[in-house]
C-alpha cells in the first residue's frame, strides 16, 4: 500500500503531467548590487550602477563603469579594453601602478572620484608612448594624476593625445618626460583647464617639456600652473590657434626651464591675463618666444595683453619674435603688460605697443609667494586704457588665476592697471 502511495505521489508531481519541460528552472532573482562589509563588520548591499547604454536620442543616462582595487574591474588596463562609446569611467582613489591604457572610444568621460587617483607608470607604458594613449573622438578626463612616464625614446608622456577632441580638467602631471604630448593633425583640439604640471626629469642633454602641443588645429589653456622645468619648455605649442589665459607659468626657485611659453611655428596666439616668469637659473633668458622655426600656418598673429612677466635672471628678454622668418609679417599687439625684473620687451614692427609698464619687486604684493599684485595706492593704477578687441576677441581679462590651480571672475574698476591682476 505504501509503495502505491509513493508511486502515485511521484506521478502527480512529475513535470510531464503538467507539460513543463524537465529542465525549465525558475528565473534568477534580480541583481541588487555588490555585497560589501561595512565598517562595523555587517554585510551590506551596495546598489548596482546604471547599466543602460546611451540611445541615439539621448534620453537615457550614460553607463558608469566603476574602477578600483575592490571593484569588479580593478585595473585601468582592463577598463580601457572594456569601455564603450558614451560611458563614464569613475576611478576610485588610490595608486594605480603599472596599468597603461589605450582609450579609443568616443564620447567618453574618465574621472577620478574623491581624492585624486594617481596613475604611476612604474616602468610600464602604453604602446611605448605614455601612461595613457587617447585616440578616440570626444574624450574628457577629470581629476586624475599622472606620474613617472618613461619610454626608450625619451618622450614618455602622462597622456599621448593622437586624434579627436580632448578636454583635461583638474588633472596633474609630475615627473613625466612629457606631461602631455599631442599628435600633428589639424582636426585635433586640446583643452586644458585648472591643472598642474611640474617636476620635469633632470637628465642632462634631454629636453622634457611639461606640455608639448603639436601641429593641431586648436589649443586652449586656462587656470593651470606650471613649475620646475628642466632644459625643456614649460609650454610649447605648434597649434594653428592658441588661447592661453589666466595661467601661472612661473618656473620657481628650483626651475631650469628654457622658454616659459613658445610658439615655434607662429599661428594665431591670444596670451591674456597670465603670470609668466623665469628663475635665476633659467637655461634660456627668453620668457616668451614666437616664430623661432618659421611659419607653418598661413595666418600668424600674437596678441599679448595684461600679462605679468617676472624675470629673476640677471638679464633677459620678456618677448622675442623672429619676424625675419615670416615673409608676410607678424601682426603683434603688446598691450598693458607689467614687467618685473631686468629685460627687454620686444617692440613689434607691425601692430600695437601701448600701456606696458615696468615695476620693481618691492612695489608688488605677494600672492602665493610671488610678486604679482600692485598695491592699492600704486601710481600705475588708472594709467592704461581698455585694450579692446582683436579679430572679435576681447583682450581685457575676465578672470584671474587662483592657487593652487584654477581661476575666478575678476571685476575691473575704473582705475585699470597693467598686468594680470587688478
Amino acid at each position: 500500500m505504501r509503495s502505491f502511495l509513493v508511486g502515485a505521489l511521484l506521478l502527480l508531481t512529475s513535470p510531464a503531467i503538467f507539460g513543463q519541460p524537465p529542465d525549465d528552472l525558475p528565473a534568477p532573482p534580480a541583481y541588487k548590487g555588490e555585497i560589501r562589509r561595512a565598517v562595523d563588520g555587517s554585510l551590506i548591499v551596495e546598489a548596482a550602477k546604471e547599466t543602460t547604454r546611451v540611445p541615439t536620442d539621448g534620453t537615457a543616462k550614460p553607463v558608469t563603469m566603476v574602477v578600483g582595487p575592490r571593484e569588479r574591474i580593478s585595473t585601468m588596463s582592463e577598463a580601457a579594453r572594456r569601455a564603450r562609446d558614451g560611458e563614464v569611467i569613475e576611478i576610485r582613489p588610490g595608486d594605480y601602478r603599472g596599468q597603461p591604457a589605450v582609450w579609443t572610444q568616443d564620447n567618453l568621460v574618465i574621472r577620478g572620484a574623491g581624492t585624486r587617483p594617481v596613475m604611476l607608470a612604474d616602468g610600464a607604458s602604453a604602446e611605448g608612448k605614455a601612461i595613457w594613449v587617447v585616440r578616440g573622438g570626444r574624450v574628457r578626463i577629470e581629476n586624475v594624476e599622472f606620474r613617472g612616464a618613461r619610454v626608450p625614446s625619451g618622450n614618455g608622456a602622462g597622456i599621448r593625445f593622437e586624434t579627436g577632441h580632448l578636454v583635461i580638467h583638474h588633472c596633474a602631471f609630475f615627473d613625466n618626460e612629457m606631461g602631455i604630448l599631442t599628435g600633428n593633425r589639424a582636426d585635433m583640439t586640446l583643452e586644458v583647464s585648472d591643472s598642474e604640471f611640474g617636476a620635469a626629469p633632470r637628465y642632462a642633454g634631454q629636453l622634457h617639456h611639461l606640455l608639448y602641443v603639436g601641429a593641431i588645429g586648436r589649443f586652449v589653456l586656462s587656470g593651470s600652473r606650471f613649475a620646475q622645468g628642466y632644459l625643456g619648455h614649460l609650454v610649447k605649442s605648434r597649434a594653428r590657434e592658441n588661447d592661453v589665459r589666466y595661467n601661472l607659468l612661473v618656473d620657481g626657485a628650483d626651475g631650469r626651464a628654457s622658454y616659459e611659453l613658445e610658439f615655434p611655428n607662429g599661428g594665431i596666439a591670444y596670451v591674456i591675463g597670465n603670470a609668466i616668469g623665469q628663475s635665476a637659473d633659467t637655461d634660456n633668458p627668453v620668457l616668451i618666444a614666437y616664430g623661432a622655426e618659421g611659419p607653418r600656418w598661413p595666418d600668424n598673429a600674437l596678441f599679448l595683453a595684461h600679462n605679468t612677466l617676472l624675470n629673476d635672471f640677471h638679464a633677459g628678454t620678456f618677448l622675442k619674435l623672429w619676424g625675419e622668418k615670416f615673409p608676410g609679417g607678424i601682426e603683434t599687439w603688446v598691450i598693458n603688460n607689467l614687467t618685473v625684473g631686468y629685460g627687454d620687451l620686444f617692440v613689434p614692427a607691425q601692430g600695437r605697443f601701448e600701456g606696458n609698464q615696468s615695476v620693481p619687486r618691492r612695489d608688488l604684493l605677494t600672492y602665493g609667494g610671488l610678486p604679482l599684485r600692485l598695491n592699492s595706492g600704486s601710481p600705475l593704477r588708472g594709467t592704461v586704457r581698455i585694450p579692446g578687441q582683436a579679430r572679435g576677441v576681447d583682450l581685457l581679462p575676465a578672470a584671474e588665476f587662483v592657487f593652487p590651480a584654477g581661476s575666478r571672475p575678476m571685476r575691473v574698476s575704473n582705475a585699470l592697471a597693467p598686468g594680470a591682476f587688478q
